[in-house]
């Protein structure tokens, strides 16, 4: 079978208890900027792209959290331009207690996190010539003085 000529993911769309909440969320901790704003809406964009929009959140107040036991969407992934990026990423997560994982994947280093209504994000930097390697823990300190 050829394939269908996809090239990227240009936006995510997510249903979200308190737009609000989330919007300070991506913002504050993730650095997304406001594109456009409605009253139970928003759609934000990664600063200095030419998209229109990135994630698109839409309020919905009786939604619960995520149920492990159901099929639904693992996590997003963003790429960060560079390993200080990704250190950077870290400490906001950490702060904002979003962090729930690290992994070292041989080819990326990622870091997993938890939105304020339970869903999983990773953030990630390409390990330049990277070979796979499985999952180990990430190292992210030996990772940033080797590099």
């Amino acid at each position: 079978m050829t394939g269908l000529g996809l090239r990227r993911l240009q936006h995510l769309v997510l249903y979200v208890a308190d737009v609000e909440r989330s919007v300070r969320f991506y913002v504050d901790v993730l650095g997304f900027e406001i594109q456009r704003r409605y009253p139970k809406a928003a759609f934000l964009k990664i600063p200095g792209t030419v998209d229109d929009h990135h994630l698109g959140l839409f309020e919905d107040t009786g939604i619960g959290r995520p149920d492990e036991h159901v099929a639904r969407m693992y996590h997003a992934a963003w790429e960060v331009d560079d390993l200080t990026d990704l250190a950077r990423a870290r400490e906001r997560l950490i702060a904002a207690r979003s962090l729930v994982g690290q992994a070292d994947h041989g080819t990326s280093l990622s870091l997993y996190a938890k939105d304020p209504d339970g869903l999983e994000f990773e953030l990630f930097w390409t390990v330049p010539n990277g070979k796979p390697s499985g999952s180990r823990p990430l190292d992210l300190e030996a990772e940033l003085a080797r590099r």
